[in-house]
């Protein structure tokens, strides 16, 4: 039986292959496991239309166990690790597919620091949920109870603005709020700084969350910064843990390049911990390079961010993250969070006086390449000898400045191939070559 849990959470096709009998479960393993009488738990969603029946189901197999549930609603996911670690609570759950599309969503459990577990406390969970029946249940007088606690947003908010109120900036900026639940707060708090703040995307319907907007596509997000003639956009991704920027020029700068910015301005100011940047084995070698030029290390972890937050307590690290968006800036969060990434970019510009495009212009990348395949039998890529001598093939056509990099996703029945090198053309075609092939071994 293959693992409920993957490098984020429990994911799947609401109603289809995630049933809301699984939410139901995880709701008494949580319950059983990280809480118990007088130990809440908080649960929080993104804007998906399936977000109320997940979060129902959680409710009844909690409080079924006579564990209180608060029910913060639409929030963010850094917002919703904020809340489970101020004390008041056991653990959190999180209702969000992320950056996937609205047909999808998931489940990740906190503990009561807000982090995500421990893969031996999945795996106790996952063991609780398969048997979750069998688990003593709470007497009718002792049941727990669903409480709405709306207000629990505020103290997120909160903390997010005082970050602002020390950036004093007028630039204009235009954010991407992906129809998700980033835009309950994140216009409010990029607007502290003094900044011009238009929010886009920003009209949630429950289907229209990551559709054609936010970090996984920002290409409407460049149209309106060129367009209306703003300093700089931010894209976030469904709950608001991703940030993908815009130049003024529209001109996408992704998670690396971001990355890079803010590693180089701390560098520079000597803020950056042990000269060390945590990044995944998916980040450019042009980032690797640029910070190593600059006196930094780089430091390489499996992708996804709780390896990345891993990563950072055993090195010291105060700055690590991901291409695809994902940063941590451990002084203000220990998971990403794309608004307060959003203010260290506008603090970085203001501090300097330079535009994105010039801070990012530092940070030049490799040509680099990435295909995502759907495939049936993603886990048994290492054992096909045709996929192994093309990948052989590929790293000789490279030469030494390249690399070839397959893994299986960890959130979707798919192979994912990145390709690396010196020359824009050949990384192109050996992506392409390297994709076919695995969609034809695969399946």
């Amino acid at each position: 039986m293959p693992r409920l849990f993957g490098t984020d959470g429990i994911r799947g096709t609401a109603n289809v292959d995630l049933k809301p009998t699984l939410a139901y479960a995880l709701g008494r393993a949580t319950a059983h496991r990280l809480a118990g009488p007088d130990c809440p738990i908080v649960v929080g969603q993104d804007t998906r239309r399936s977000g109320d029946m997940f979060a129902a189901a959680i409710v009844a197999g909690a409080t079924s166990m006579g564990v209180d549930v608060h029910l913060v609603g639409v929030v963010p996911t850094p917002a919703l690790a904020y809340i489970a670690g101020t004390g008041k609570f056991a653990a959190g759950i999180m209702v969000s597919a992320s950056h996937n599309p609205a047909d999808d969503n998931g489940l990740k459990v906190l503990n009561e620091h807000g982090l995500k577990l421990d893969e031996d406390v999945e795996d106790e969970l996952e063991q609780l949920i398969w048997t979750a029946e069998e688990l003593p249940s709470a007497s009718p007088e002792a049941l727990g109870l669903a409480i709405q606690d709306h207000d629990l947003l505020d103290l997120y908010v909160q903390d997010r603005l005082k970050l602002a109120a020390t950036i004093s900036t007028k630039l204009h900026v235009v954010v991407d709020c992906a129809n998700g639940s980033g835009g309950v707060a994140g216009a409010r708090i990029l607007e502290a700084t003094g900044a011009r703040v238009e929010a886009i995307f920003n009209q949630p319907d429950g289907s229209n969350i990551n559709a054609d907007c936010g970090a996984t596509a920002p290409q409407a997000l460049a149209a309106k910064v060129a367009a209306r003639g703003a300093d700089v956009g931010f894209a976030l991704d469904g709950d608001a843990d991703r940030l993908i920027a815009v130049d003024s020029a529209g001109r996408v700068v992704d998670g690396d390049a971001v990355l890079g910015v803010l590693a180089l301005d701390r560098l520079a100011r000597g803020c950056l911990p042990n000269g060390a940047l945590v990044v995944s084995v998916l980040s450019n070698g042009g980032l690797q390079k640029t910070v190593e030029d600059a006196g930094g290390q780089i430091i390489r972890t499996p992708v996804g961010d709780k390896y990345i937050f891993e990563g950072m307590l055993v090195s010291g690290a105060g700055l690590g993250g991901e291409k695809s968006g994902h940063v941590i800036i451990l002084e203000h969060a220990t998971t990403g969070d794309g608004i307060v990434t959003a203010l260290e970019l506008l603090a970085v510009m203001t501090r300097s006086g330079r535009s994105l495009a010039d801070l990012a212009s530092a940070v030049p990348m490799l040509p680099q390449q990435q295909r995502t395949i759907p495939a049936r039998h993603k886990d048994q890529w290492e054992g096909d000898p045709a996929i192994r001598k093309a990948i052989a093939a590929a790293e000789d056509r490279l030469g030494v400045s390249g690399r070839v990099l397959v893994r299986p996703s960890g959130t979707e029945p798919a192979i994912r191939v990145m390709v690396e090198g010196s020359e824009a053309g050949l990384v192109a075609e050996l992506a392409d070559e390297l994709a076919v092939l695995a969609g034809q071994r695969l399946n």
